[in-house]
């Protein structure tokens, strides 16, 4: 059975740091891009970054370029370092592993920002 597991949520003040993993279980993910998305109370999921298969490319939204950064450990691990975090990325953080019609998310990361 496929798993992902997020953790590394919590509570922190404007301008902290968190990171976020996912652990992946149930198969092997290294011909799987994984990402993170995050939803907001009262808005849609919406897009924060991905990597590559091999870790060597990265996209990210716009909103959180220069601040957040994806990384990638091995086939199965996905990381999220948050850093000048924002009230606005106060949000419940999901990793996805995506690979053509497959599409698998983690239960979510609560994340939230004091201003």
């Amino acid at each position: 059975q496929v798993q992902l597991v997020e953790a590394g949520g919590g509570l922190v003040q404007a301008g902290g740091s968190l990171r976020l993993s996912c652990t992946a279980s149930g198969r092997t993910f290294s011909n799987y891009v994984m990402g993170w998305f995050r939803q907001a109370p009262g808005k849609e999921r919406e897009f924060v970054a991905l990597i590559s298969l091999s870790g060597t490319s990265t996209i990210y939204a716009d909103s959180v370029k220069g601040r957040f950064t994806i990384s990638r450990e091995g086939a199965n691990m996905v990381f999220l370092q948050m850093n000048n975090l924002e009230p606005e990325d106060t949000a419940v953080y999901y990793c996805n592993a995506r690979l053509m019609s497959r599409n698998y998310w983690g239960q979510g990361a609560q994340v939230a920002v004091s201003s």
